[in-house]
């Protein structure tokens, strides 16, 4: 399966166009942008599970930085402020990763 089975890739390019420029990531509008944040919980646990590079049950820190290349392999890697600013939205029991749960929670806040 592919994040374009569940997202366009029109929204995906759109999305991933809004946020080149480093610094310019915010995950709330790339979560509207992509369309992720009007999937169901189901399909967001896909999502979760296709960014889950190691299939660790969690997105850790090395994962996040590749985020946006997960939607778009042409795409930036975030810069570690970037990355820190996504793991700490999400990062609701301070371990240091995101789990399913805690994604979830984020795409639909």
């Amino acid at each position: 399966m592919s994040l374009t089975s569940i997202l366009s890739a029109d929204a995906i390019d759109s999305a991933i166009k809004d946020c080149q420029v480093p610094e310019s990531f915010n995950h709330k509008k790339f979560f509207q942008l992509c369309g992720l944040s009007k999937k169901n919980p189901q399909e967001i646990r896909t999502v979760f599970g296709l960014l889950d590079d190691d299939g660790s049950g969690f997105i850790e820190e090395d994962e996040l930085k590749f985020f946006l290349q997960r939607f778009s392999s042409g795409a930036r890697v975030l810069t570690d402020k970037e990355t820190q600013t996504l793991l700490s939205a999400a990062d609701d029991d301070g371990d240091g990763k995101i789990g399913a749960e805690e994604f979830q929670a984020m795409v639909l806040s």
